[in-house]
C-alpha cells in the first residue's frame, strides 16, 4: 500500500470535521445477491464433524467453515439450530441437541447459536436460524431426555416409521412450535428464520405401500371436510401465523422457506416427480408465494440443467412466474451432487441461469456447506474463479422497510503508522461497508455494525456506507487522500 505520513493523517482528522467532498474516483457500487449455504447439524452432516467433539474443537471447526464460506464469496449462513425438538442454543423449553455432545440435554459448555451469530456478523455474513418445525426425533431407538417433548407431551407426538413427529393438526402443537421459534427471534440477533421441506412427513416406506400418517384422532377432534384439505390448511395456518408473529416481534427479520422443488407433478407441463408435495407433505408453496407469507422462497431445485423430467431452467422459470408479490426467489442448488456425473461447471451454469432468468435481486443457496468447504471435485475453486469474482451485498427487502440509514459520520485519526476510523453509532445497522483504494484498486468488505471503530493500513481513499437491517444502503462518506 502507498505510505501515508503522520502529518497528513493529522490533517485528515481535521478535515473530517468539515464538509465532505466527493472523491474524484468514487468507490464502486457492489452487486446485490444472496449467496448462502446450508449448515446442517442433523446427523452431523456439516457440523460438528461428530458428536462429542471437544467444545474448543467445535468452535474451531465452525470458525473455519465460516471463513471458507466468506473466502469463497458467500454472504449468508443458514444454520440448523433445531433438528428435531432439540436445541443448538440455550433453551428453556427443549433439550440440548445430541448432535453436539452425543447425549441429549448434555450442556456443551457454550451457546453454539450465539457463537455462530458472532462469527458470521464478524465476517459480514447474515445468519439465518433454521428450524425443523414438526420433526420430534429422527430415530425412536435413541435415548431421549426426560424433558423431551415426547415425554412431557406424549399426546402431541405420533410415531411414523422410525420417526417421532409433532402432529401439525393439533393447534397446541402449532402454537408451541411458533413459541419455540419466536423465543429465538426475541433473544438472538438473527437475520432470518428458515424452515425447509418437512411439514407432514415424507411417506414411509417411500413407495406406493407407504403408511398413512396416524392422525385419525386429531382429525376427529379438530378436523372438518376432507382430511387432505384440512392437513393443508393446518400447514397454511402455521406459515401465515408464524410470518405475522415474526413481523410483530422484529419486522426486519426475514422469513424463508425451502420447499420441495416441484410444487406438483406435471407443473410446469412435462415435469415428472415421484412425490406430490402438495398432496403428501401438504405444502402449498405456491399459495405462500401468492399471499406474500414469506420474505424469500428457496425451492430445492436439485436437478441438472439437462434433466428431461425435472428441467432446472423450466422449473426456475415457473417459480419466478408464480412470484406474484415480488418476494425474493432464491433457489437451493445441489452442490453436494457434484461428481463424475455432474461436473462443478453445472453449479456455475445454474447460478448464471438464476441471474439471467431471475427478476429483481438474484440469490441462491448451496446444499450443503460440506461440499463447498471441502472443495468437492474443485467446485469451490471454480466458484471463486468464475462466479464470485466480486463481492456482493445482501439484497434489500423493501417491503420490510425502505428507509435508508443516514450517511455515516466518521472521525479519522493517526494510530501509529495506521489510520484509525471511528463511526458515530446508528440504530438498526447490520453492517458497515468499508471500501478502500490503493494502487491495486478498490477493495470492499462488510464489518459488523456493532463495531464503532477499526484501524486500516494507509490508503489513497476510503468510502464508508451503512447497511440497514432490511438491506437498505446509505449514501457513502468518501475521503480521498492525495
Amino acid at each position: 500500500m502507498l505510505p501515508l505520513h503522520l502529518p497528513q493523517l493529522a490533517l485528515f482528522a481535521l478535515l473530517a470535521s468539515f464538509a465532505v467532498h466527493a472523491a474524484t474516483n468514487s468507490a464502486p457500487t457492489l452487486d446485490r445477491e444472496f449467496r448462502a449455504t446450508w449448515v446442517a447439524t442433523v446427523y452431523n452432516i456439516d457440523w460438528p464433524s461428530k458428536a462429542g467433539v471437544d467444545p474448543d474443537a467445535q468452535r474451531a471447526e465452525l470458525r473455519n467453515l465460516f471463513q471458507v464460506a466468506q473466502d469463497t464469496g458467500l454472504n449468508a449462513i443458514i444454520f440448523q439450530i433445531r433438528p428435531a425438538a432439540d436445541a443448538l442454543y440455550e433453551s428453556a423449553y427443549e433439550p440440548w441437541s445430541p448432535h453436539l455432545t452425543g447425549k441429549m440435554d448434555l450442556d456443551p459448555g457454550y451457546d453454539p447459536l450465539s457463537f455462530a451469530i458472532e462469527e458470521a456478523h464478524f465476517r459480514g455474513m447474515e445468519l439465518h436460524a433454521w428450524f425443523n418445525p414438526f420433526r420430534a426425533q429422527t430415530n425412536i431407538k435413541k435415548e431421549r431426555s426426560a424433558n423431551h417433548i415426547a415425554n412431557t407431551r406424549a399426546d402431541w407426538v405420533k410415531q411414523y416409521g422410525n420417526y417421532l413427529w409433532l402432529d401439525p393438526g393439533n393447534p397446541e402443537v402449532r402454537d408451541y412450535t411458533i413459541k419455540i421459534m419466536l423465543d429465538v427471534v426475541k433473544r438472538y440477533d438473527i437475520d432470518g428464520v428458515h424452515i425447509d421441506d418437512y411439514f407432514y412427513p415424507y411417506p414411509y416406506p417411500s413407495n406406493e405401500d407407504s403408511l398413512p400418517f396416524p392422525d385419525d384422532d386429531t382429525f376427529q377432534r379438530f378436523g372438518r371436510g376432507k382430511k387432505d384439505t384440512w392437513r393443508r390448511s393446518n400447514v397454511n395456518r402455521f406459515v401465515e401465523t408464524l410470518y405475522k408473529r415474526i413481523k410483530k416481534e422484529k419486522p426486519w427479520v426475514k422469513f424463508g422457506i425451502s420447499p420441495f422443488g416441484i410444487w406438483r407433478p406435471g407443473t410446469p407441463k412435462g415435469t415428472e416427480a415421484g412425490l406430490d408435495a402438495y398432496n403428501l407433505l401438504y405444502a402449498d408453496a405456491r399459495k405462500w408465494l401468492h399471499k406474500g407469507w414469506i420474505d424469500y422462497m428457496m425451492p430445492q431445485l436439485y436437478w441438472s440443467i439437462d434433466s428431461e423430467g425435472q428441467s432446472f431452467p423450466r422449473l426456475l422459470d415457473w417459480w419466478f412466474s408464480e412470484n406474484k408479490k415480488n418476494r425474493h426467489l432464491w433457489p437451493g442448488i445441489a452442490t453436494d451432487r457434484v461428481g463424475d456425473q455432474r461436473p462443478p461447471s453445472e453449479m456455475t451454469k445454474q447460478i448464471d441461469l438464476i441471474r439471467k432468468i431471475g427478476k429483481g435481486y438474484p440469490g441462491h443457496a448451496h446444499w450443503s456447506a460440506d461440499s463447498v468447504v471441502n472443495n468437492q471435485k474443485g467446485v469451490q475453486t471454480l466458484l471463486k474463479k468464475k462466479t464470485y469474482t466480486t463481492p456482493a451485498i445482501i439484497p434489500p427487502s423493501k417491503w420490510l422497510g425502505s428507509k435508508a440509514p443516514a450517511k455515516p459520520t466518521l472521525l479519522l485519526s493517526p494510530q501509529g503508522d495506521r489510520l484509525s476510523i471511528r463511526l458515530a453509532p446508528q440504530e438498526n445497522i447490520r453492517f458497515w461497508l468499508l471500501q478502500t483504494k490503493t494502487e491495486k484498486g478498490w477493495k470492499s468488505q462488510l464489518l459488523d455494525g456493532t463495531q464503532d471503530s477499526f484501524e486500516i493500513d494507509p490508503v489513497d481513499a476510503i468510502a464508508v456506507s451503512a447497511l440497514g437491517y432490511t438491506g437498505q444502503l446509505s449514501k457513502k462518506a468518501e475521503y480521498q487522500f492525495d
